[in-house]
């Protein structure tokens, strides 16, 4: 790693990294506020698609940190992005909360469950068997199949919840179709994002806390990963990966000097 360029852009993981469980992750702050004075391009990055920027900006500011909207990247901005590129204006099924809503309602998408060019499942707390069903039968009438991300379960304070890659396994079990997941680990989302800031993934770094989506997302978009051990991913479970991240951190506290 001697010989790569500085790192001049920052693209950081939310949940393990600068917060857990609605508590920000000492040296979080620190971290954010040396990126805004540095006037470094960053990201905060989430697969999470329930929340909208306007959203996220605002739980965080009630934590203590201060995270600009246009400093969010969500897996549901993601996947408004790669379906206004695929099929601009186009039409759709959602399951899914207001941030992914917003975000496509924002590119010029119509929602209807009236022959729609896509199913798109995204993340919400009050997934239901009608419209799971409903999904159903539209994928199998020829409607494409789109996910958020491939998030088999989601933190609570009451325990694991399911989350969107295991509703998007119940319909592919279904009918026989498996869905494109645009968030982490793809490296589409991490390409997308680092294009919204102009950034280059060559002088970019992405830190989080899962090997197998921050990790292998940010290795496979061609940037410099840096794991911190406040999250999912513990000491032991690094070496049973066959990539590596460039660097292993305690914590988010330990790359403020990075900045």
């Amino acid at each position: 790693m001697a010989d790569r360029k500085p790192i001049e852009s920052w693209l950081t993981d939310m949940d393990g990294v600068l917060i857990h469980e609605g508590i920000p992750i000492p040296g979080a702050d620190a971290f954010l506020k040396k990126l805004r004075e540095s006037g470094r391009p960053f990201l905060v990055l989430t697969n999470n698609s329930i929340y909208t920027q306007r959203d996220l900006h605002a739980r965080l500011r009630r934590m203590g940190l201060d995270v600009p909207e246009e400093n969010i990247w969500t897996s549901a901005l993601a996947t408004a992005q790669f379906l206004d590129d695929q099929r601009p204006g186009g039409t759709a099924y959602v399951i899914g909360e207001a941030g992914l809503t917003t975000a496509l309602h924002d590119i010029g998408y119509v929602l209807t469950d009236h022959e729609p060019d896509f199913v798109i499942l995204g993340e919400t707390r009050t997934y239901s068997f009608e419209a799971m069903t409903k999904a159903v039968r539209l994928i199998n009438d020829g409607a494409r199949f789109i996910a958020t991300n491939p998030d088999n379960v989601g933190p609570s304070a009451e325990g694991a919840l399911p989350a969107t890659g295991s509703v998007a396994a119940l319909i592919t079990a279904a009918t026989g179709r498996k869905p494109y997941f645009v968030g982490k680990p793809n490296p589409l989302m991490m390409r997308a994002g680092l294009n919204a800031i102009g950034a280059h993934s060559e002088t970019s770094a992405m830190i989080g806390d899962r090997m197998d989506t921050d990790v292998l997302a940010g290795l496979e978009a061609g940037m410099r990963t840096f794991l911190v051990l406040t999250g999912v991913t513990r000491p032991d479970d690094v070496d049973r990966y066959p990539f590596r991240p460039s660097r292993v951190v305690d914590s988010i506290a330990d790359l403020v000097d990075r900045v």
